[in-house]
């Protein structure tokens, strides 16, 4: 099985390096890269190329709903493969991830497997052009 590239942004130190070592203990994942604001997360995807992006929803340089969907877009036209889990603290952000366009949200209060599962179904989605 190749293993699934993931890059971690959030702007929190530990939790970075808590998912970090958690993930990595997973055979199939790598962790590839870490971002800890909106500003330095294109420049990181385009070096490490991952598969997913683990996105807080709340990371510094998202502040605002419009700022979230430009960030989205953007991310959609300069690497449609890669794909996007929104987590976060709130709960009630779900909708404006999704809405969004985020792949998958996990709400950072769930039991650690739900992540997994997030990963494991959204790597295993494709893009089709026609």
């Amino acid at each position: 099985m190749k293993a699934i590239k993931i890059l971690l942004a959030d702007d929190q130190a530990l939790l970075r390096s808590a998912l970090r070592l958690w993930l990595e203990e997973q055979s199939y994942i790598q962790v590839v890269a870490e971002a800890t604001d909106a500003n330095s997360l294109l420049a990181q995807i385009k070096a490490a190329v991952p598969d997913i992006l683990l996105l807080d929803w709340e990371l510094p340089g998202l502040g605002l709903t419009n700022s979230a969907n430009q960030l989205l877009r953007t991310l959609r036209d300069r690497f449609p493969q890669l794909r996007v889990v929104a987590f976060s603290s709130h709960p009630e952000a779900r909708q404006s991830a999704l809405g969004a366009g985020v792949d998958a949200f996990v709400s950072k209060t769930a039991p650690p497997d739900y992540l997994l599962e997030a990963f494991n179904v959204v790597s295993q989605q494709t893009i089709v052009d026609e």
